[in-house]
Parts: C-alpha cells; structure tokens; sequence
C-alpha cells in the first residue's frame, strides 16, 4: 500500500517522467518535423531537474514509463520557464542549417510560435535560416526579415539590404541597411558597399568614390573576408584608388589564396567527416575538373568547392527567373558566385580581350578568369576573322550545290 501510494503521488507530480504530453500538443509536436526541437527541450529540463537532487529526482526507468492519470494535466514541457525556452531556441536558431529548422519550431505549437520570434532568438539567427529560395520569396519571408532586423540581426540586415538594393531596386534604403551592418563590423556589408562605391552603383558614372572603396575593402579584408582581400591586391597592382604598390598587391593576392585554401580545406574535412560517419577520408572527393572547383586555388594545385552567400545566390536565381525584368543593356556580372546585376548601362567593367563578359569588380574578374573564361575568351579581331571565313566559306558551299 505505501509503495503504491509513493507511485500515485509520483505519478500526480508528473514524475512518472512521461516524454508525452497532453494529446493536443504531443499529436503537433510528433507529427512535425519540429517535434526534435521538443524534444531537446524536454531533455534540457530533464537535464536542469537532475542537477535540483533531493526526492524530486526520479530514475531513468521511472521516467520512462507512462501514466494515464497524467494524460489530461499539464506535462514536463508546460512547466519549462520562459527564460530556459528561449535560451534553447537562440542556440538552435544560430546553428541551423536550412530554413526549415527554424520555420518548423514555428509550426510546433503555440507556445514555440510566441517564443520563436522574440527579440533574443531572432537576433541570433544565422544566415542559412535567410537561405530563401527567390521562387518561394513572399511577404511571410520579406515579414520575417524585418523583425529580425528590428531585432538587431547582422544577416538580416545585410541580407535585406542586398535583396532591397538589387531585386526590389530600393537603392537608399539596401545601402541603409547594409551600412547598418557595416557599422557592426560585417566583412560582406563592408565588401558589399565597396562594390557600390567602386562602380557607383544606384547613381551616375560621376558618384564613384574609389578611395572610400579602397577604405572598406581594407576594413572588411582585416576582417578577414577572403574576396575583399583579393579585391584590395588587385587595387594595390593597378594603382586603382590608391598609390600603386606592385609587391604588396602581389602578397596580398598569395595571402588570399592561402586564406581560401585554409578555409575550403577545413570545410570540405568537416563534410566529409560527417557524410562518412568518421570514416577514413576519402581523397578522390576532391573533384579536380575545370568549372567545378575554386579557381585560383589552382595556383597551389588544388582545387575545391567556392563557398557562395546564399543571398548571393538568391540574387542570381532571381534574375535567371525574371521575377523581375533588368532593363535594356544591362547584364549580370559574369561570375557564377556573384549574381550582382548593372543598376545603368556599362557599368561593369568588360573583359577587354573579347568583349563579352562584364565584372562587378576586380576580384569577380580574376574568379572568373580562372573558372572559365581563360577557356573561352577569344580576341575580338579572331572572332570577326572567323565570323567572316566561316560566311566565306558558306558562300562558296552554297554555289557549289547550286
């Protein structure tokens, strides 16, 4: 009797240590893909009440079993403070890696929809949760995005301001947001409006400001961002914006290099270790075909995957699916990781050999030179010689058949 007292008593307090809670919210929970998100909660708490002692600690079997007179009152996950959920939340939105690890918590229950969005977890999301499809853009996403940046998020407002700047052709107000993060010592930000000054982008040919984007790709270099790092090397060998200075361009274009190497290497170790299950790494997954791999990187020989920003991405799926319409003469920059399109006419800089590709900046140019076009690139007067024997010889084909 007093053993089968202790066990009701336990079971009312809810030590029974059910994982199941009420039927409303454990059919929610389990039957999305947000239930792991609970259930990390749940561990969590069970984690904090072990560390309590005392007779409120129940065993690992005990927790386990499950109690049909505690179906209907509140379960573990309802008695998890505030503070605690939130605190949870912000880890799994910084380390998330697709959209949908965090929109699933939001889709959970009620109490994760409220909690999700507070200040403290939407100022931690990383940049994969903004990883949006341009096809899936919409005013939930754009929605998303502001509150994030209300909240303070860095990638949000870089983000937003890129999407703003380029796509939704809000030019004050992309910079805006974009400076914004720039003032918090974002490497991207900084790059970013560089590229602005460098080009004048949003405004006529005279609002070029060289020096000051020689000013932020310094800053965002020593920051350590690989392609502003490269961008200032080839400024330093041309003499573009500053005093040239051939020997320190040149260190700065291996220091890049050496950067990209580092950072590539590591990534492509910690995917294989993951896709492997710590196996033994496999050295055939270095994929060493042209058009697949890093470019300059070949200078060290090897080559590896280039690590693309996804709102770089997005701004190249946007204008590949029209969305929205770039006017008459202007053209994307021809590098496959950049997606930056003319906001006026010959605004990029264009290949001066053929004539046929056009660059957003220095840095996209030596990308693509070794990507690519170091292949493809033909001389303008060879063109039109062969444009001209090929015309001569259909001529002749023609009269001889007639």
């Amino acid at each position: 009797m007093m053993r089968s007292r202790n066990r009701e008593i336990m079971d009312d307090d809810g030590g029974a240590g059910t994982v199941a809670g009420p039927s409303e919210w454990s059919e929610t929970g389990r039957n999305s893909d947000g239930g792991a998100a609970v259930h990390l909660l749940l561990a969590a708490a069970a984690g904090s009440f072990r560390g309590l002692g005392g007779k409120e600690v129940m065993s690992q079997r005990k927790r386990q079993r499950t109690s049909r007179k505690c179906s209907g009152k509140s379960d573990l996950f309802d008695g998890l403070p505030d503070d605690l959920v939130i605190s949870i939340l912000s880890k799994l939105a910084s380390s998330a890696s697709s959209p949908p690890d965090f929109i699933n918590i939001l889709l959970t229950c009620k109490r994760l929809n409220h909690l999700a969005v507070h200040p403290l977890v939407l100022s931690k999301v990383c940049c994969k949760v903004f990883a949006v499809k341009a096809r899936n853009w919409c005013d939930s996403v754009h929605r998303l995005l502001k509150q994030c940046v209300k909240a303070g998020n860095v990638e949000a407002c870089y983000t937003l301001g890129m999407i703003q700047f380029y796509c939704l052709q809000n030019r004050r107000g992309g910079a805006s947001l974009m400076a914004k993060a720039a003032i918090k010592s974002h490497a991207p930000a900084l790059y970013s409006l560089a590229v602005i000054q460098f080009n004048g982008s949003g405004g006529s040919k005279n609002e070029k400001d060289l020096r000051a984007g020689v000013a932020l790709c310094a800053r965002a270099s020593f920051l350590g961002h690989v392609d502003a790092l490269r961008e200032l090397g080839h400024c330093l060998q041309d003499g573009y914006g500053v005093r040239q200075h051939v020997a320190e361009g040149r260190r700065l274009l291996i220091h890049a290099n050496a950067r990209e190497l580092a950072s590539s290497l590591n990534e492509l170790v910690q995917r294989k270790t993951q896709q492997q299950h710590h196996r033994r790494l496999n050295y055939h997954y270095y994929n060493f075909k042209t058009g697949s791999s890093c470019p300059l990187l070949s200078d060290f020989g090897c080559n590896v995957p280039p690590e693309v920003h996804p709102v770089n991405s997005f701004l190249k799926e946007w204008f590949k699916l029209e969305v929205v319409e770039l006017a008459q003469g202007l053209r994307l920059c021809s590098h496959e990781g950049c997606g930056r399109p003319e906001t006026r006419a010959h605004e990029f800089r264009r290949c001066s050999v053929c004539g046929m590709v056009n660059y957003c900046s220095r840095g996209c140019q030596a990308l693509d030179w070794k990507l690519r076009h170091k292949v493809e690139c033909t001389p303008i007067e060879r063109m039109l010689e062969e444009g001209i024997g090929g015309g001569r010889e259909r001529e002749e084909v023609a009269e001889a058949e007639e």
